[in-house]
């Protein structure tokens, strides 16, 4: 039920390969390309090059994050080298239902973002056409970010949006997700958590990785047990 999306923005660029294989085998389903062009946020980040270098040694679903202005001009290009789903902020883009069709046209998944200073109504009128919604956790830009506790209940209003409205909408979280954190992050009404230095940084990416899995299993053993003593 519950996915992790490990960070590419916080791997070693010296053995990538061998770090994406560790994750794929470690359960990880999705890899987080964060794509950033120093206009919509400060950074800059890889794009396309990198992404199509590394499809062919992965199995799993490229989550790519479009933190750039105007991202229509590029939806094409990143599909074209790899990516499965292309999230986008809403506050980037002049044309949000043109850029949802344009996904969908390619044959990818749609995602939509919104800054932690966005009201998360802002979202609610496109929850009928994407396929997931980014809660950012953090200002969207760096990495190694604290996760923002005002989060929780953006994410909490956003589960019983899309429950009590039916829609078949994932619930993503980024920013500052680790081990002290991740039990609440889903507990809240997350799907996927996106976490960067939690999974590559400190102990071994299997340990860090293992970690996660536990955790999701524990929830999930909790929502099983909820279900059966409602029915």
């Amino acid at each position: 039920m519950y996915i992790l999306a490990p960070s590419l923005l916080a791997a070693d660029f010296k053995i990538l390969g061998q770090q994406i294989e560790e994750t794929e085998r470690m359960g990880a389903e999705y890899l987080h390309i964060d794509v950033m062009d120093g206009t919509f946020v400060p950074s800059i980040s890889f794009g396309m090059p990198v992404i199509q270098s590394i499809r062919d040694i992965s199995g799993q679903f490229f989550d790519v994050h479009l933190m750039i202005t105007d991202p229509i001009r590029y939806i094409k290009e990143f599909a074209e080298c790899g990516a499965d789903g292309i999230t986008f902020h809403l506050e980037a883009a002049k044309d949000p239902d043109a850029v949802i069709s344009l996904i969908h046209e390619l044959g990818l998944k749609a995602g939509m973002s919104i800054r932690p200073g966005t009201p998360l109504e802002a979202v609610y009128p496109y929850l009928d056409r994407v396929e997931m919604v980014l809660i950012m956790s953090v200002e969207p830009g760096f990495g190694g970010q604290t996760f923002m506790p005002e989060a929780y209940g953006r994410i909490s209003r956003l589960r019983r949006q899309i429950d009590g409205n039916g829609y078949r909408v994932r619930i993503e979280v980024d920013g500052g997700i680790g081990k002290k954190n991740v039990r609440e992050v889903i507990a809240a009404g997350a799907d996927i958590c996106v976490a960067g230095s939690a999974v590559f940084k400190k102990r071994s990416i299997s340990e860090n990785i293992s970690y996660f899995m536990k955790a999701f299993e524990e929830q999930e053993k909790k929502l099983e047990s909820s279900f059966q003593t409602i029915y």
